[in-house]
């Protein structure tokens, strides 16, 4: 089955999920209430058009180890909103001042500077409310709380946005070598991208309620899934245009952060006849950095065939993989 038909399969029941997540009406009545502006906000980002990988590679998850599309859900939405709110507070000038996303202004540019920070502020904490609310069992319910807070957090998806900031300023000369530029980049994006990944897919692995050697197969799958995310991400930014990725490109390259093009083609020593890097060679190197990535994903997923728990989402998992490679938007 093609990727697009089973994210096409699980879509509809996580937008409908995300929406019913957003309402905030307060049963009770009373003084809680979420202010009009606010909430508009909110739903802007959180329902803004998108491929919904995260809260689908929890549901693909817990479906592998033989859970239910019902109990994985709140998982699902909840890693949805923390993947919203880092999308607002990258976006905003003090962090990369990016003014479109996903094909359409971005959450600052659309209501405010302010209103934005507190939509991202809103989300984070309204993530883990939602897995505290929807999670009937409640040790199940802290585990992936506590989950997800790890991945969000300092040594996690904001850690990595803070070095993410810092890498602006420094160059591959400022390293022993390009080699090392290059790990510490990775070191970067294994928690600003690829944290929510492996939390999504642990996520949906304790909503089946399912061992620490599966569950940690699966977080080494998704290791691996977000490197090769983000060294795709790096190319496409690249040779894609704004209208396919739905976002500026080349930004990262304008204000000096290190791209796995650059990295690998200063990794190869390839330079062009001006002496200058070749990114070109590095496109390819990094292609091929990425596919090495993904085999990675795939020898990961055979601890569930070995332990015989694998329903028809193992196949899904391995086929989101290839499709990483695939990818151009």
């Amino acid at each position: 089955m093609m990727v697009s038909n089973f994210l096409d399969e699980y879509r509809p029941l996580i937008e409908q999920s995300l929406s019913d997540a957003c309402d905030f009406e307060n049963p009770a009545g009373g003084a809680m209430k979420c202010p009009d502006k606010l909430r508009e906000a909110i739903r802007y980002a959180l329902l803004a058009p998108g491929k919904r990988l995260r809260p689908s590679l929890v549901l693909m998850s817990a479906q592998a180890c033989g859970g239910t599309i019902a109990n994985a859900m709140p998982g699902a939405i909840a890693v949805e909103m923390i993947h919203a709110y880092s999308l607002i507070h990258d976006d905003l000038p003090a962090m990369d001042d990016d003014d479109l996303r996903r094909g359409r202004p971005t959450t600052h540019i659309q209501f405010g500077e302010a209103t934005a920070i507190l939509a991202g502020d809103a989300l984070q904490a309204e993530a883990f409310a939602h897995l505290y609310r929807c999670v009937g069992d409640r040790i199940q319910a802290a585990h992936m709380i506590g989950e997800l807070a790890q991945a969000a957090g300092a040594s996690g998806l904001v850690g990595g946005q803070e070095d993410d900031l810092a890498a602006e300023t420094v160059s591959i000369e400022d390293f022993a070598s390009p080699r090392a530029a290059r790990e510490h980049v990775e070191s970067i994006h294994r928690r600003k991208t690829g944290a929510l990944f492996v939390a999504s897919v642990r996520l949906g692995a304790i909503s089946a309620g399912v061992g620490n050697e599966i569950i940690d197969a699966l977080g080494r799958y998704a290791e691996a899934f977000g490197l090769a995310f983000q060294i795709t991400d790096d190319v496409l930014d690249y040779t894609a245009t704004d209208e396919q990725l739905g976002k500026r490109t080349q930004k990262d390259v304008g204000r000096g952060k290190l791209t796995f093009p650059e990295l690998m083609a200063a990794e190869a020593n390839a330079r062009d006849e001006q002496g200058n890097l070749d990114v070109s060679v590095g496109i390819e190197k990094a292609r091929q950095h990425a596919a090495a990535m993904i085999q990675q994903a795939h020898d990961a997923l055979g601890v569930l065939s070995s332990l015989e728990i694998s329903g028809a989402s193992a196949g899904q998992l391995h086929t989101m993989a290839d499709y990483i490679l695939e990818r151009t938007t």
